[in-house]
C-alpha cells in the first residue's frame, strides 16, 4: 500500500517542535529570533507568500521586521538596507522576496546579505559550503525533502536517486544533499534536464525520483519503477487547479511512497525558513 507523504502535517510538527525551543529560551531570558522580510514592488504571489511567511512567524514566536519597498526603489537604497539588516543583532536572518521588479541586480543583492544571515541559503558562501559538506544555510525547499525523508523513515543509504531539474534553487543543491554521507545521503545520484536523451530509462532505475522542472503531470506511472519513491517538488497552475509534476492518479499504484500536490513539499519550504531562522539565532544568542 502507497505511503501519502503528509507535508502539511509534517511542517506543522516542526513549527510546534521550533514554538516549544522558543519559548523555553525566551523564559530563560532570551530575546526573541528576528527575521527581516524585504518585499520590493506589488508583485500579487510575492505579496501572498510574505504574508504566509510572516504569519508563520508569529505563530512559532519569531518576531518578523517587515520592509515593504515601492518597485521604484534603487538598488543602492536596497543594498544600504540589506547592510543596515546585516548589522542589526535583533536580526537573525534577512529574507529577499523574488522576483524583484525589473532594473534590480537580485544577484547582487543577495551577495550583499550576510551569509550567516542568509535563511534562504542562496548565498554564494553558503553553496560552496553545501558542495564541500561543511555547515551552513541550505536552500529550504532541498532542505524540507531531506526532513520528509527522516520523518518517514525513507533512507536514501545505497539507493540510485534521479532528481529532475537542474536549478540552483532545488535541483542541485537537492542533489548535493543526497549525495553527502549520512542515512538520507549516500545516494548515487543522477541529475536529468532538457537535454537526457532518455529521460523515462532514468527515471525508470530510480529508487528515488525527485521532480522540480515545473511541468505538470510530465513524469506518469510508466516511467517510474515499481516500489519507488516519488518526491515531487513541482506546483503547476492548470485549469483543473495545482498539481505536480507528476501524474499523481497513475504514480500511485506504482510507488511505496509519494507527495501529493498541493500538501507535500510546498508546506516544509515555510517550515525551514523557519528552522534556518532559529539556527541562526540559536548560534547568535
Amino acid at each position: 500500500m502507497t505511503t501519502i507523504i503528509d507535508g502539511k502535517a509534517t511542517a506543522q510538527a516542526v513549527r510546534a517542535e521550533l514554538r516549544e525551543e522558543i519559548a523555553a529560551r525566551r523564559g530563560e531570558g532570551l530575546r526573541a529570533p528576528g527575521l527581516a522580510v524585504i518585499l520590493v514592488g506589488e508583485d500579487p504571489a510575492s505579496q501572498v507568500y510574505v504574508r504566509n511567511k510572516e504569519k508563520a512567524c508569529r505563530e512559532v514566536g519569531i518576531e518578523s521586521f517587515p520592509y515593504r519597498l515601492p518597485a521604484e526603489t534603487s538598488q543602492e537604497a536596497l543594498l544600504d538596507l540589506i547592510g543596515e539588516l546585516n548589522a542589526r543583532p535583533d536580526v537573525d536572518g534577512i529574507l529577499l522576496q523574488l522576483p524583484l521588479p525589473r532594473g534590480l541586480d537580485a544577484s547582487r543583492c543577495l551577495l550583499a546579505i550576510d551569509p550567516a544571515k542568509d535563511v534562504d541559503g542562496f548565498h554564494p558562501e553558503n553553496v560552496g559550503r553545501l558542495s564541500l559538506g561543511l555547515p551552513g544555510m541550505v536552500s529550504c525547499t532541498p532542505a524540507g525533502v531531506i526532513e520528509l525523508l527522516r520523518r518517514y523513515n525513507l533512507p536514501t543509504r545505497g539507493k540510485k536517486a534521479v532528481v529532475v531539474g537542474r536549478s540552483d534553487i532545488v535541483g542541485k543543491p537537492l542533489a548535493l544533499l543526497l549525495a553527502r554521507p549520512g542515512e538520507f545521503g549516500d545516494a548515487t545520484v543522477t541529475i536529468c534536464h532538457s537535454r537526457t536523451p532518455d529521460l523515462a530509462a532514468e527515471c525508470r532505475g530510480a529508487d528515488f525520483l525527485f521532480l522540480a522542472v515545473g511541468r505538470p503531470r510530465m513524469i506518469t506511472g510508466d516511467m517510474i519503477k515499481e516500489g519507488a519513491v516519488v518526491i515531487d517538488v513541482g506546483i503547476n497552475r492548470t485549469d483543473d487547479g495545482l498539481c505536480g509534476d507528476a501524474d499523481y492518479d497513475s504514480v500511485l499504484p506504482r510507488a511505496s511512497a509519494v507527495t501529493p500536490v498541493p500538501g507535500g513539499v510546498g508546506p516544509m519550504t515555510i517550515a525551514m525558513l523557519l528552522k534556518n531562522t532559529v539556527d541562526a539565532w540559536r548560534a547568535r544568542v
